[in-house]
């Protein structure tokens, strides 16, 4: 069996839900064959969302981490590729802090990919019937702050772990009277249950085109 740690986010930025959250609780309730999930929900706040994913890491002794978050404005899973060593926040954390310029770790690399077979992931979505894209971004909020954490934590403490970083979109009930994209948790649990099935199969990535023009 798999040991697989999944992360998702407490509600931010002035939301009642966070889908990345219920969404992993949902996946942990019904699990793919093969893995055993374990659950940590992470604060939206800068430094102490790090320290309560190394602790869930100790704590549960994981071979995959998978951490979730919500990107509002996106229309599918987004498996992201790249973390990138700068918080600027839009706007504030749950404390109320909004670092601009900053690095996630002082002295780090400027960048870690992804140690998850990517494009496969995505694949494995899409064949669930679920809407999913490679991400070349992760922004600079909290989402890319944990991935970073988590890829230096890997790379400096832990090298027999991989793991990465998967954005879901707003659920429904967040967008209602609203003209934006939205995916029912339901669906994005589906998603995820393939990423983790894919990630957990190989290691090695298939050859999909995943690039961005811009």
């Amino acid at each position: 069996m798999t040991r697989v740690l999944l992360t998702g986010f407490e509600p931010f930025g002035g939301e009642r839900v966070n889908p990345s959250w219920e969404a992993v609780q949902q996946v942990a309730a019904a699990p793919p064959d093969g893995l055993t999930v374990r659950i940590a929900r992470l604060s939206c706040v800068f430094g102490t969302a790090l320290d309560e994913l190394r602790a869930a890491v100790g704590a549960t002794a994981p071979d995959l981490v998978l951490c979730v978050g919500q990107a509002g404005g996106r229309s599918g899973l987004s498996v992201e590729r790249v973390a990138v060593n700068v918080d600027d926040a839009a706007i504030a954390d749950n404390a109320g802090e909004a670092p601009v310029d900053r690095p996630v770790v002082a002295g780090g690399p400027v960048a870690y990919f992804a140690a998850l077979p990517v494009k496969a992931c995505v694949a494995a979505a899409r064949a669930a019937g679920v809407p999913a894209s490679v991400s070349q971004t992760a922004g600079t909020y909290l989402c890319n702050h944990v991935f970073y954490g988590l890829m230096h934590l890997i790379a400096t403490e832990r090298p027999a772990l991989r793991g990465g970083f998967v954005h879901i979109p707003y659920e429904p009930g967040q967008v209602l009277g609203r003209d934006v994209p939205s995916l029912p948790v339901e669906l994005a649990a589906t998603g995820l249950r393939a990423v983790l099935t894919a990630a957990a199969g190989r290691t090695g990535d298939i050859a999909l085109a995943g690039g961005a023009l811009h």
